[in-house]
């Protein structure tokens, strides 16, 4: 939630020491936008409410960040080497690419898979999720991968291993403890 220093500083004073005051409901930034405007006007505070003031907008700092654990570095590095495998899978069997559809259809599988990684690095919670509904849609289709191993060798090789790759990022993905909100 953002807040509008404008808007502060057409207040008053005496809006504004609502706005520092113990116990007051305001966000964090709207007290250190109140705050500085205040001693911007010449309000004197003391060290006591200074120290308050900055500890309240240090703990809201903290509760927002978000937490990326190893696992999630692991995760999105095992989902990029999924993909890079599959840009080689791609040029390997580039007969398959012979029309605009099915150059739009390997573009975006890529282009999700690399997203996936990206938003699993971010620390992002949701996207496991995700990566197991399309991981699970995707063993669907293991006869074809089966198929493709004894038409294509190399090619059920690589998507052979880009689901191994795959799992293994969603097993450490649930093996991320949840925290507890304090």
């Amino acid at each position: 939630m953002s807040v509008n220093k404008r808007l502060l500083e057409q207040k008053s004073n005496q809006e504004l020491e609502k706005y520092v005051e113990i116990g007051n409901r305001f966000v964090p930034q709207a007290n250190l936008y109140a705050y500085e405007i205040l001693k911007s006007r010449g309000r004197e505070f003391t060290e006591e409410e200074t120290e308050r003031l900055m500890s309240l907008v240090n703990q809201n700092k903290k509760s927002n960040e978000i937490i990326i654990h190893k696992n999630h570095k692991k995760s999105a590095d095992l989902i990029y080497l999924s993909g890079a495998l599959g840009i080689v899978n791609l040029i390997w069997s580039y007969e398959t690419l012979d029309d605009g559809m099915n150059i739009f259809i390997a573009l975006v599988s890529l282009a999700l898979l690399f997203g996936i990684g990206y938003l699993v690095s971010k620390g992002t919670e949701w996207v496991k999720y995700l990566l197991l509904v399309i991981l699970s849609l995707g063993l669907l289709g293991f006869p074809f991968l089966i198929a493709n191993l004894k038409n294509e060798p190399f090619v059920g090789i690589i998507n052979i291993v880009q689901t191994v790759l795959q799992i293994w990022a969603l097993v450490l993905l649930f093996k991320i403890p949840k925290l507890e909100k304090q």
